[in-house]
C-alpha cells in the first residue's frame, strides 16, 4: 500500500513537473519578505503573537507573550542540532558526486528516483552543471556545514535563556535538506542517461577559481566573526565563559556592520548561486538566505542602537557603507 502511494505520488509529480525543493524555497521567500517587511515598517500594528514568533535571540520580543506561542518556543541552542543533520547530509552527498566520478558512473536508481520525487519528475530533471562545477559546490557547501557543525556543538556559547519559535527551528532543517539535495539534482551523473566526467583541475575555469577564492576569503571572515562575538562571553585571561549577556561586538568587520557573519553567509551563497547557473532552484536558495540575513540584521542593528547609546554611527546593518 505504501510503495503504490509512492508510485502514485510520482506519477503525479512527474506528470505536473513539481519540483517540491522549488516549491519549498518559494515559500520561504514569500514569508520572509511579507513578514519581515511588516516587521521593520509597521511592528507595532501587528499581534504579539506574529511578533514573538518571528523575534528570536538578542532582538527577541519583550513585551506581553502569547501563551499557545510559548508553548511552540524551544531553545535557541537547538541550533546545533540542525548543524548536526547538515554536516552528515553534505557528507553523504560529497560521498555520492565523489564516487560517481571516481567509478565514472551514474548514480544508483534509489538516489535518481529520490531525486526525480523532489526534483520535478522524472521527464523534468536535466543536466544544467558537469559534475566538475558539482563537486566543487558540493566541497564548498560541506565545508560550511562542517565548520557550523564545529561552532555550534563545541565552541559557541548559548544563553541558556533565549529560545526561539519551533518554526525556526523546522526552517533550518528544511534549509540545508533542500540545499543540499539541489547540489545534485541537476547535475551530470545525476540525471538518468547522463554520466559524470573525469575531475581535472584544467577544466576549472578562472571565473570558478575567483568563486573558490571569494567563499574561501567569506568562510574565514565569517568564522573569525563568530569568535570575536563567542570571546564577548568569555574571561580574556582564563577563557572561562563569564556572561551569557549580549554586548557590544567590536573589531574585525564590526567596525563597520552590525552583522558581518551574515554578511559573508549571503556572500558564499551568491558564490554558490553563480557557481551552479543556470539551475533556478540555487537563485531560489540564494535570494532566501539573502533576504533572510538581510531582515535578521536590520533587526540585530536596530537592537544595537537601541540598547548601547555610543553605538557607532557609522556602523551600517549588512552592507559596509551601504545597508
Amino acid at each position: 500500500m505504501v510503495l503504490a502511494l509512492i508510485g502514485s505520488l510520482e506519477e503525479l509529480i512527474d506528470q505536473y513537473k513539481i519540483n517540491l525543493i522549488q516549491a519549498i524555497f518559494i515559500i520561504f521567500i514569500i514569508t520572509i519578505v511579507l513578514l519581515g517587511s511588516l516587521m521593520t515598517l509597521v511592528e507595532s500594528h501587528l499581534p504579539n503573537s506574529i511578533r514573538q514568533s518571528f523575534r528570536y535571540g538578542k532582538h527577541s520580543h519583550k513585551g506581553e507573550t502569547d501563551t499557545l506561542v510559548n508553548y511552540l518556543e524551544v531553545p535557541k541552542a537547538w541550533f546545533s542540532h540542525f548543524y548536526v543533520f547538515a554536516f552528515g547530509w553534505s557528507l553523504l552527498a560529497l560521498y555520492l558526486i565523489t564516487s560517481a566520478i571516481w567509478n565514472q558512473a551514474t548514480a544508483p536508481e534509489y538516489v535518481l528516483r529520490f531525486l526525480d520525487f523532489m526534483c520535478g519528475g522524472r521527464s523534468q530533471r536535466q543536466v544544467q552543471v558537469d559534475s566538475n562545477t558539482a563537486l566543487i559546490g558540493t566541497s564548498l557547501l560541506s565545508l560550511q556545514c562542517v565548520r557550523r557543525f564545529y561552532e555550534t556543538n563545541f565552541v559557541q556559547i548559548f544563553s541558556k535563556r533565549s529560545k526561539m519559535n519551533l518554526s525556526h527551528y523546522a526552517v533550518g532543517f528544511i534549509h540545508y535538506f533542500g540545499a543540499i539535495v539541489a547540489l545534485l539534482a541537476n547535475t551530470a551523473g545525476f540525471v538518468r542517461g547522463s554520466k559524470p566526467s573525469p575531475f581535472t583541475l584544467s577544466k576549472i575555469s578562472l571565473l570558478q577559481t575567483a568563486y573558490v577564492l571569494v567563499f574561501l576569503f567569506a568562510w574565514l571572515q565569517q568564522y573569525s566573526s563568530n569568535m570575536l562575538l563567542v570571546n564577548l562571553r568569555k574571561n580574556a585571561k582564563t577563557g572561562a565563559v563569564q556572561t551569557e549577556e549580549h554586548l557590544m561586538p567590536k573589531g574585525g568587520w564590526f567596525n563597520w556592520i552590525s552583522s558581518p557573519h551574515m554578511f559573508f553567509e549571503v556572500v558564499m551563497y551568491y558564490c554558490l548561486a553563480d557557481l551552479f547557473t543556470p539551475i533556478i532552484t540555487w537563485k531560489l536558495i540564494f535570494i532566501w538566505v539573502a533576504s533572510n540575513q538581510t531582515i535578521n540584521a536590520l533587526l540585530t542593528h536596530q537592537w544595537y542602537k537601541e540598547n548601547f547609546k555610543d553605538y557607532p554611527k557609522r556602523r551600517h546593518a549588512i552592507i559596509p557603507f551601504l545597508l
